[in-house]
């Protein structure tokens, strides 16, 4: 299994547009934004926090998740399928499952790296707090992500060409950013959207963020949520998925 994942690591950064925008565009964005004067004070509508306390880099850790999980892993696995690579790698011993477990690998580890340079660079240059649970931060950062690629993999299942993979994954991505609070924080949503975006794959995963951020426990409906979503995309990923 490492050398599958080492191998295509590596075929992973000939190309490397996909990860280098996963990284630098939320950082990019972390600090452009906080920057401007009004996201550094304390606003009423987020319980006296600042933007730039738990909103901006909550937000910026999701943003470079989901492009790893809803765009690039998927058009990477139909573009494999399309090739016939999953069809020829079924007659050898490495088997197409150990190449699915190897891109879901690399593309974690990109938004892992994004994450750690979101934390580092934001105190560095805005003074934003490291994650205050951060053991819980942790945990929700992995379950959240397995549920963001767990979608992943079900887009890759259904999609019908590799052109048509990464605007599936745009398609449901930009509305579940909105009700996440990526342009308008949650807390200035109406009450019956943000109800409804408590069921949803990516709000609970947003706000579990956020609270593990800001030193407080995740809402047990949001980790049951995501467990859910993995749970229930791992299972149809699994049964719809097509090899060739």
């Amino acid at each position: 299994m490492s050398k599958t994942i080492l191998t295509e690591a590596k075929l992973f950064l000939r190309e490397p547009s996909g990860p280098i925008f996963a990284i630098l565009l939320p950082l990019a964005l972390l600090l452009g934004l906080g920057s401007i004067p009004g996201f550094r004070e304390a606003s009423p509508d987020l319980g006296g926090q600042r933007v730039i306390d738990t909103q901006l880099p909550g937000m910026m850790v999701i943003l470079s998740v989901v492009t790893m999980a809803l765009t690039a892993l998927p058009a990477t696995l139909v573009t494999y399928r399309e090739g016939g690579v999953l069809r020829r790698m079924s007659t050898t011993p490495v088997g197409p499952a150990r190449l699915l477990v190897a891109q879901v690998v690399n593309n974690v580890a990109v938004a892992i790296v994004a994450t750690a340079l979101l934390i580092f660079l934001g105190n560095l240059f805005l003074g934003v707090a490291v994650p205050r649970a951060f053991l819980s931060f942790a945990g929700v950062f992995l379950l959240g992500a397995a549920s963001m690629f767990g979608l992943g993999l079900l887009i890759a299942s259904v999609a019908p060409s590799a052109k048509s993979a990464p605007g599936i994954g745009s398609l449901l991505m930009f509305p579940l950013l909105f009700v996440t609070g990526m342009w308008i924080p949650r807390e200035m949503l109406p009450d019956l959207v943000r109800q409804i975006s408590d069921f949803l794959p990516m709000a609970p995963f947003g706000q579990a963020l956020r609270d593990t951020w800001a030193g407080h426990a995740p809402q047990p409906l949001h980790l049951a949520v995501m467990a859910a979503t993995v749970l229930v995309t791992g299972a149809l990923a699994t049964r719809l998925f097509r090899w060739e």
